[in-house]
């Protein structure tokens, strides 16, 4: 039996401040930054993984999590909806 995660990253539309927050998901508003982390591991490897999480509730009632690699430029992915 082959298992997957159930919250595999998705890539998704996101317009962001010039501060970098996400402040439109998929044409969705962002009501609310609800939570922001980084999070760095691997560091010990030659591809260690930086990642900057917001935890986000849309316009449309909806919260979500998404990230960006620091370095992915304008790619944004959806963690959990």
């Amino acid at each position: 039996m082959s298992r997957q995660s159930v919250y595999w990253p998705q890539p998704v539309g996101v317009e962001a401040e010039p501060d970098g927050q996400p402040a439109v998901v998929d044409s969705v508003a962002v009501d609310a930054v609800r939570e922001e982390w980084l999070v760095e591991d691997r560091w010990w490897t030659p591809k260690p993984l930086s990642r900057r999480y917001f935890e986000l509730v849309l316009a449309d009632g909806r919260n979500v999590v998404v990230f960006r690699e620091p370095d992915g430029g304008d790619r944004w992915f959806l963690q959990r909806a």
